[in-house]
């Protein structure tokens, strides 16, 4: 058993959306497939992967460096003889061979992505979905039935008035989804505000109605926005300032009462755990969005797990960033608290199985090998053009 070829392609998810600090106007992603030499159903089992939405394509790291470590590996040391399978661990820690730590910026979306595509080729070998596979080796083999989702959009563009807003918006519903995010921190207080409350128009109250502000404001902007949020009791009020500034977050914990999100931009386990340490984030309400494809995978993310349990937050309290088939296996494997949807944005990548529908905000998972992307039509085409 052994890898036999791993290969990249950047392709574009370019859109004319913006959030509070970036648009999307040229943003890439890396897809990834991982080739074995086990033979299933008469052909051999390839894994694919891909980033998270928000960073860029990691092409040229994977080139240079971890696909290199990769193949002059000794295979028999990448081989998980209990389970007779690939070891994701001991890939991993190839991948990372001669890294210094800290810097978790661009190599732990270069490691998430072909992280996944090991998983996806892990769980197919074994002839199981990834979440049941992750139940039964971490869960006591109890996975979720079903997993709550929230539609992520309301995003900027060009032209998007209320009403526009407001149609999206009700589209989500439409679609089965109970709770939705939009987009905060590009326009004035004001008119934030007013676009708030076009949308609670349609969505009918403030607890099916998350914002976020992509860490843009400085504390004084925060605070003020948390002063006009707190009457509409929102869902969430999410990543306020620059996602390691755990000052700004912990001051807003001190005089924003209802719940908060952040996480999506923290890429190890020592920065989550420095974040729990120091960010005042509170254990019964607060939500947290770490991302596997941007934080080295799932090999990471079992040991910021293992940090938040050990600081006593349940894993319940994890909706992740990104709305992609990973994380969705991850939250019903590890039993989190829910996952990000994208059901229009960052197409194919977002959104989940084409066979599967949204019913009052939860969503299963299909019950086919590995992360479940041949039963998403589009994104298995892309992936297999690799």
């Amino acid at each position: 058993m052994r890898i036999v070829d791993i290969r990249e392609k950047t392709v574009s998810i370019a859109s004319p959306i913006a959030n509070a600090y970036i648009d999307f106007s040229k943003m890439t992603c890396s897809t990834v497939a991982v080739v074995t030499d086990v033979v299933r159903d008469g052909k051999p089992v390839v894994g694919y992967g891909f980033n998270s939405n928000g960073r860029y394509g990691q092409g040229s790291l994977m080139r240079e460096r971890f696909f290199p470590r990769l193949r002059e590996a000794d295979p028999k040391m990448l081989i998980d003889e209990e389970h007779d399978n690939l070891d994701p661990f001991a890939i991993w820690a190839t991948l990372m061979r001669n890294e210094k730590p800290g810097g978790h910026g661009e190599r732990s979306v270069a490691v998430g992505t072909i992280d996944m595509a090991v998983w996806d080729a892990v769980a197919k070998i074994e002839g199981k979905p990834l979440y049941r596979l992750l139940a039964d080796r971490y869960a006591g083999g109890q996975a979720d039935d079903r997993v709550f989702v929230y539609a992520a959009g309301g995003y900027y563009y060009p032209g998007k008035d209320h009403s526009k807003l407001q149609a999206e918006m009700q589209s989500y519903l439409d679609r089965g989804y109970s709770v939705v995010k939009m987009k905060i921190g590009a326009a004035s207080l004001e008119e934030d505000i007013a676009r708030i409350e076009a949308v609670l128009k349609v969505v009918g109250d403030g607890s099916r109605l998350a914002v976020d502000a992509n860490g843009r404001f400085d504390l004084k902007t925060a605070l003020a926005y948390a002063e006009a949020l707190r009457p509409y009791n929102l869902f969430w009020y999410e990543e306020a300032g620059d996602p390691l500034d755990y000052e700004i977050q912990a001051k807003l914990g001190e005089v924003y009462e209802h719940p908060m999100a952040t996480g999506e931009n923290l890429f190890s386990h020592q920065d989550a755990r420095n974040l729990l340490r120091y960010g005042g984030m509170r254990r019964d309400r607060d939500y947290l969005q770490f991302d596997c494809a941007l934080s080295y995978g799932l090999v990471e993310y079992l040991r910021t797990l293992k940090v938040m349990e050990e600081l006593g937050w349940s894993s319940r309290r994890i909706v992740p960033h990104g709305g992609h088939q990973m994380s969705l296996n991850i939250a019903a494997g590890l039993h989190l608290g829910g996952n990000e949807s994208y059901p229009d944005v960052f197409q194919p990548f977002g959104g989940f199985a084409d066979s599967i529908a949204v019913e009052n905000g939860y969503v299963g998972l299909p019950d086919i090998p590995g992360v479940g992307f041949e039963d998403k039509a589009a994104l298995y085409t892309l992936l297999r053009e690799i």
